[in-house]
């Protein structure tokens, strides 16, 4: 083989395999989402039709026992059919005919694994990285403006703009959510707390917006134990606060939809970022880092009571367990399938964008 060939085989493959990794990080985060609800199923001895990873066509099946196990095409969702799931049905195994509170954890189970899953991760993230941060100013940057403005070395960030920073990730994003590059920041120092109003920052423009550039260094600390424990919680309710947080923005108008991501886009995302890195170990940090992002969002998200969701199937539980009486299955079968055509139409309208934005 000649040292073209070889060099178009290696230039190929570099270019191809972050995105088979992103793809099999996205199927992790499907196959415990699904594994959740599949487990909690056995366990309350619901019968369980079909375990499906991916959607589209089936590229691989097997049945045991009563469940029919398949791979399908497109690595971008799952689904566990149990019997009685969607119907009224007479089989005493079946999900329709489960004690309320058995059918709830089973629908909940799969963003809680998700969430736990996220925080394994954040904790392995954690562990492997030089420092772990902090909340506390440990330096300022060249020319900074914030140092004009009251913020002092060794003040320890509680809340920017009144919303509360649990981890150093929160302080970058609540930086980010600021509109008029003015930021009331509530610090510790030396033991009191201060609200340092109006305090300033240079900004840096990125695709026609503008965005604070954050002008001072973090404290960072070895990794021990105790601080890794400590901020993989912190960090995590980091992470499903930027969810939320950036749900209300989506939600009032404050982000539009090209801000907006879906499978293809985060796809692409995870594979453009673990391309960068030289080093193997940074390339899977980078990774790691974008997987517990994701499998945190994918089960927050989940957990939104809107029809179709997760969410959706427990709001309807939970009125159950108020009315001590069930919605008509046809009825909230109904609702369920609206919900399922809007979010459909809703993910095509993003993958479109995404697709776009590719070009």
């Amino acid at each position: 083989m000649s040292e073209i060939d070889n060099f178009s085989i290696g230039a190929i493959w570099s270019s191809f395999w972050p995105f088979l990794l992103a793809i099999f990080l996205f199927g992790i985060i499907i196959a415990i989402h699904e594994f959740g609800h599949f487990s909690f199923a056995k366990i309350f001895n619901v019968k369980v039709n079909e375990f499906s990873l991916g959607m589209g066509p089936k590229i691989l099946k097997k049945k045991k026992g009563e469940t029919l196990y398949c791979l399908r095409l497109l690595p971008i969702g799952g689904f566990v059919s149990m019997e009685g799931e969607d119907e009224e049905s007479t089989d005493e195994r079946a999900f329709n005919n489960k004690p309320a509170w058995q059918r709830f954890v089973i629908v909940a189970a799969g963003a809680i694994l998700n969430l736990i899953l996220g925080m394994i991760v954040v904790g392995i993230c954690l562990s492997c990285s030089d420092l772990v941060g902090t909340r506390t100013v440990h330096s300022f940057m060249e020319n900074a403006v914030s140092s004009e403005h009251g913020l002092q070395v060794g003040d320890e960030i509680i809340k920017i703009n009144n919303t509360h920073v649990y981890s150093f990730k929160g302080i970058s994003f609540n930086m980010v959510r600021d509109v008029d590059n003015k930021l009331d920041i509530t610090v510790k120092r030396n033991g009191e707390k201060l609200l340092l109003k109006d305090v300033e920052f240079s900004q840096f423009e990125y695709e026609g917006r503008k965005y604070i550039q954050q002008d001072f260094i973090i404290v960072g600390e070895y990794p021990s134990v105790k601080n890794v424990l400590v901020n993989t919680v912190l960090d995590s309710a980091s992470i499903v606060q930027m969810v939320r947080l950036s749900l209300v923005d989506l939600v009032t108008g404050k982000y539009g939809m090209k801000e907006v991501s879906g499978p293809i886009g985060t796809i692409s995302a995870i594979a453009e970022s673990t391309a960068e890195p030289e080093r193997i170990q940074d390339k899977l940090l980078t990774a790691l880092n974008f997987l517990s992002m994701i499998t945190i969002n994918v089960g927050m998200f989940n957990l939104l009571p809107i029809p179709a969701l997760d969410g959706g199937r427990l709001f309807f539980i939970v009125i159950e367990m108020i009315r001590r009486k069930p919605i008509p299955a046809k009825k909230e079968g109904y609702i369920h399938a609206a919900g399922l055509v809007v979010l459909l139409g809703f993910m095509l309208i993003i993958s479109i964008s995404d697709i776009i934005k590719q070009f």
